[in-house]
């Protein structure tokens, strides 16, 4: 990682006295450092290097839009995902309680109600209306895949005279506000956009967590449980569940360490051998048969996309269509003990959406509310192209460009699979 990879966008010299006046302000010089292990920064150190370093998210004493004048709107956009209401509810409050910013627009359906043909009217935001926005999963503004014209779109902020947006959603959002920062640019204006990542997948990099994983890994105990209890009173019972992971393969790893009942874990990640002796899956899914008379199977959706021909379609936002897995494996295991004249009971479930469209739990309703708060500080202090960060504990600015370059993964010689690998079967 180079310096030039950590630069935030500032729009402008901050003059105008914070009314913020809840906690100590941050100053803008305050880092929080990339690499963590000593042997690495002791390397910088011997180079004489600057340390790549993230900006500290926080209020600034000093802010670069004067609340009185803004107008800021609020956008979802991609995939449900536990916690988008508390996000909103978390922007709005702090924009109006804190800031004192006398308009709040939410934007329908994520991009596409910054296009006038769609004829999507904004809703206006109060801390009174989403007062009870946290109860509930989805998101109050709706959401929609798919690019729309930054040109169109910048006219509109124009026109309404948004000074802040706020664009909330996962890898395809996050570029896409990009190209908005960049006809902005363009045109000379002066709108801070900023972003809060949504991906329940966990995959945005340079970002150690984003909201709504740890409810979707919560939300998955209850499942494992009832296949491992339907896995137990069937006859070589097979429990086979399909959970979110497009890319990576998060979810599945992390269900399997807190709901042990897990026998197989397959991640996109890691491509597995299918068949053709007991060091494949169905052979050492027989031999665990035999023995245990039953299993419990964790496929993420993206995993074993090498076993189907053909090519792949795009859905709107650009994102690869997988091919299904778990309905493939339940055909896969059916045919192969048919073959082997052995009887299997198998239960498949997938609770994809049923995960992804809850409301955020615990910690990870506070883990919201705390982006949405420090993503308005960004925005109120003059910061433009970013997303809203989490690294080594601290909230921090990170320039959209850095978070989109690729998509986090498992690392399959990491902790976290070996934590897998440690109490599962194959």
């Amino acid at each position: 990682m180079q310096k030039s990879d950590f630069k935030v966008e500032h729009l402008g010299e901050n003059k105008i006295s914070s009314p913020y006046e809840m906690g100590e302000f941050v100053d803008d010089d305050a880092r929080i450092a990339y690499d963590t292990k000593i042997s690495e920064l002791e390397k910088y150190a011997d180079n004489l290097a600057e340390l790549p370093s993230f900006e500290l998210a926080g209020p600034r004493e000093k802010i670069f839009h004067d609340p009185a004048w803004s107008k800021a709107a609020i956008l979802t956009a991609g995939g449900l995902c536990p916690g988008l209401n508390d996000v909103i509810k978390g922007l709005t409050c702090t924009l109006k309680q804190h800031y004192h910013v006398p308009v709040v627009y939410g934007i329908r359906y994520g991009y596409r109600g910054l296009i006038p043909d769609f004829k999507l009217n904004p809703l206006i935001l109060t801390a009174d209306n989403v007062d009870e926005l946290h109860e509930y999963g989805g998101t109050i503004l709706g959401s929609s895949r798919g690019r729309q014209d930054e040109e169109r779109m910048v006219d509109t902020l124009v026109r309404m005279n948004i000074n802040i947006l706020f664009c909330i959603g996962g890898d395809g959002t996050l570029r896409c506000a990009h190209d908005v920062v960049k006809v902005i640019k363009k045109r000379k204006l002066s709108i801070s956009v900023v972003c809060i990542p949504k991906t329940i997948d966990n995959d945005i990099c340079s970002i150690d967590k984003s909201f709504g994983f740890e409810t979707a890994v919560y939300e998955t105990n209850s499942v494992i449980t009832a296949a491992h209890n339907e896995s137990k009173g069937a006859y070589n019972g097979i429990g086979l569940i399909k959970v979110m992971g497009r890319d990576s393969g998060f979810i599945a790893a992390y269900a399997t360490l807190a709901n042990s009942h897990v026998n197989y874990c397959i991640v996109p990640e890691e491509n597995i051998k299918l068949e053709g002796g007991n060091d494949s899956f169905l052979g050492h899914l027989a031999n665990r048969l035999k023995s245990k008379n039953h299993a419990v199977i964790l496929v993420a959706e993206g995993a074993g996309q090498e076993f189907f021909e053909g090519g792949q379609d795009k859905d709107a936002s650009g994102n690869t269509l997988h091919k299904d897995i778990g309905v493939f494996l339940k055909s896969k295991i059916k045919s192969y003990f048919k073959e082997c004249n052995t009887e299997v009971n198998i239960k498949y479930f997938d609770p994809s959406y049923m995960i992804r469209s809850t409301p955020a739990y615990g910690t990870d309703a506070v883990f919201c509310m705390m982006l949405a708060q420090n993503a308005v500080h960004a925005a109120m202090a003059g910061r433009s192209d970013i997303v809203i960060g989490h690294w080594n504990d601290r909230f921090t600015h990170v320039p959209i460009a850095l978070a989109t370059r690729e998509r986090k993964k498992i690392d399959l010689h990491g902790a976290l699979w070996n934590g897998v690998k440690s109490i599962t079967c194959f």
